[in-house]
């Protein structure tokens, strides 16, 4: 697999950019994986999601459906792709360091 270079860390993904070792996240990855996806600065909500998204991953080893995400997170669906253009599996998870979802994120 392909290594990618953050902050001087050598990071290991697959070959979509997610992070093969959720364990080995740190905040300088979500700013990373923001800048590459367009989103820019992260803000207070993006945290949020980010936040949720780690937490439920650390509890269950998956990421959560879309639909739980939203209503668990308090975020609207509509305001989730705001947040996250590329949608919550693509930027979101990729932001939390989950390595890349199954099913329907």
């Amino acid at each position: 697999m392909p290594f990618v270079e953050v902050e001087g860390k050598q990071v290991e993904v697959d070959e979509d950019g997610f992070m093969v070792d959720p364990a080995a996240w740190w905040p300088g990855w979500a700013h990373y994986v923001a800048k590459q996806e367009g989103i820019g600065e992260l803000t207070e909500r993006h945290w949020h999601v980010i936040d949720f998204l780690k937490d439920y991953y650390a509890k269950t080893g998956i990421a959560p459906m879309i639909r739980k995400l939203c209503k668990e997170s308090g975020i609207p669906l509509k305001e989730m792709y705001e947040l996250f253009p590329t949608g919550p599996a693509k930027g979101a998870c990729k932001c939390a360091g989950l390595p890349k979802p199954t099913g329907c994120v």
